[in-house]
């Protein structure tokens, strides 16, 4: 147990081997603010917020991520291209060898912890090579207090060293970088990518096997918001779906961004301390709560700006995935503690590139079951190299590169929560109408805000024959009319103005969703699978 000092700002790390005495402990983010300045490592943007390059990586690395097989996970953990194994002689190796070069390093140490239910509560040790880095774990996970911090105990251990490189031959890596869960010895070990989102990756990987194997309770990665009536609202969602945005509501309370707990007891809560945003495009019209929150104390990650520190957010010339980190205090309206209750409306979000989906459409459990475990999305083109033409992309549980377990472990607890719970489930197209990308148009955010806010107002009613439509590929019940949304907006057929065309690239979707679902069919009952579409084209 460590002994907390305001003015020491030191602590031993003896029993991780780590006998540098060059250590920087608990620092505010205002000093790593003017060190990393002082190091060059990041500029300031005109806003306050520091400006900083992750290098090489600019996103995570799923095919690097390892989880280490042991008598803790050998019999629980899906094993396959999303959690691969690695062996734990290899691991403690590579431990000993990341250890040894951060010895060598000024070191910037953080205690923080995740879960804002204090049932739940995780205590985390985060070892950083770099003071931006911790500048990050300062953002993104909870803050203790002064009282808290003395006699704290780290029950998890981040280890993040960005500039050690693997040998991949020597060490069982795929490459020079690498990130490794080991639950025995509670340690993510990050090495060779300064791509900051792996460190709260790692830590929400650990919690979505922690909470379903020893909790009971379910892991989510979703943004929620609560309302004036207390009423809580879930969007699930993949990266550019509009999690971020949709759940900083000026109306409503901010719960959290991007991953939360629900518990037997009836209460949604925050794993995190901070929001961690794209920020492409941005602006303050669109997003003013994103946007306001840009200040000092923020980081903005791999953004083009001018001498000035005037930011562009168009400029996509380092990567797509620009993003912001921010406590979540810089968010004016929020939930405090960062907990709700049972929530009455959970929302998929989806950008379907192929411009097929309905903006919004009310499901039925088994749809809710089906889409859940199918988690899709789509790539357009230009997001990776070889994609010409938009891509189905699915990702189990929309979280599927974080989920240790089998899908349909989470969806079975999803599902029992929600007929507990007596939610309605609304799958919510963030993306293309009138054609497909290239050629229809994005979803306005002012028509997706207005459709979220009639469910949530109540405005969209009970399901009804006179008020729904059932969608003819995808079975889903799409409202007729909606305040504040053209009614043509409604039909994404209509919008296509070529029925022909709208049929035969729906058609292609449905046969994707059919073709992805095949390997989770053996796992899911007959009412589940009657939850997707059930045509295939001719």
């Amino acid at each position: 147990m460590s002994t907390y000092s305001p003015d020491t700002k030191t602590i031993s790390l003896e029993e991780y081997g780590i006998t540098s005495t060059d250590i920087n402990y608990q620092l505010s983010p205002s000093e790593l603010h003017k060190i990393t300045l002082d190091k060059g490592m990041g500029k300031e943007a005109s806003s306050g917020a520091l400006a900083i390059n992750t290098g090489e990586f600019t996103g995570r690395s799923p095919m690097d991520r390892f989880i280490v097989k042991d008598d803790v996970t050998a019999d629980k953990v899906w094993w396959g291209d999303i959690n691969i194994p690695f062996a734990p002689d290899k691991f403690d190796a590579l431990y000993d060898k990341v250890i040894d070069y951060l010895n060598e390093k000024e070191l910037y140490v953080r205690d923080a912890y995740a879960c804002a239910d204090k049932d739940y509560k995780l205590n985390i040790r985060v070892i950083n090579e770099y003071p931006w880095s911790n500048m990050f774990a300062y953002n993104m996970f909870l803050r203790p207090t002064v009282e808290e911090l003395n006699g704290f105990n780290p029950e998890w251990t981040v280890v993040n060293a960005p500039g050690f490189m693997a040998d991949p031959e020597v060490d069982g890596t795929r490459q020079h970088n690498f990130a490794i869960l080991n639950f025995t010895r509670k340690i993510a070990l990050i090495g060779g990518t300064g791509y900051t989102g792996e460190i709260k990756k790692g830590i929400f990987s650990a919690l979505n096997f922690i909470l379903p194997v020893y909790k009971g309770t379910l892991p989510m990665h979703c943004s929620a918001n609560v309302g004036k009536d207390g009423d809580t609202a879930i969007f699930f969602g993949l990266s550019g779906t509009g999690k971020t945005t949709l759940s900083a509501d000026p109306n409503r309370k901010l719960i959290g961004d991007d991953e939360h707990g629900w518990t037997n007891e009836n209460s949604v809560f925050n794993f995190e301390g901070g929001c961690y945003a794209k920020v492409i495009n941005l602006s303050a019209e669109n997003e003013p709560e994103i946007f306001g929150a840009i200040k000092k104390g923020a980081i903005l990650e791999n953004i083009v700006m001018d001498d000035k520190g005037a930011v562009d957010f168009a400029d996509t010339s380092i990567t797509q995935n620009t993003r912001v980190s921010y406590p979540i205090y810089n968010i004016e309206n929020i939930q405090e503690p960062s907990i709700g209750t049972n929530p009455k409306n959970i929302f998929f979000l989806t950008a379907d590139a192929f411009g097929v989906l309905p903006p919004i459409s009310k499901l039925t459990p088994a749809q809710a079951a089906y889409h859940f475990i199918s988690g899709y999305t789509a790539k357009v083109a230009g997001t990776e190299a070889g994609v010409v033409e938009p891509v189905p992309s699915f990702s189990a549980c929309f979280g599927a590169p974080f989920m240790p377990l089998h899908p349909t472990k989470y969806a079975e607890m999803l599902s029992t929560k929600m007929q507990e719970a007596g939610v309605n489930v609304w799958l919510v197209n963030t993306g293309w109408t009138g054609g497909p990308y290239g050629v229809g148009t994005r979803m306005k955010l002012k028509y997706t805000r207005a459709m979220i806010n009639a469910v949530l107002n109540g405005d969209l009613g009970l399901y009804s024959y006179d008020k729904y439509h059932i969608h003819s590929v995808f079975g889903v019940a799409q409202p007729r009319e909606c305040p504040g949304v053209p009614t043509e907006v409604l039909s994404p057929r209509t919008t296509w103005n070529n029925d022909e065309e709208y049929y035969k690239t729906a058609f292609k979707l449905s046969n994707a969703f059919r073709e992805n679902f095949k390997k989770f069919e053996a796992y899911a009952n007959e009412e589940i699978r009657r939850g997707g579409p059930q045509r295939y084209a001719f």
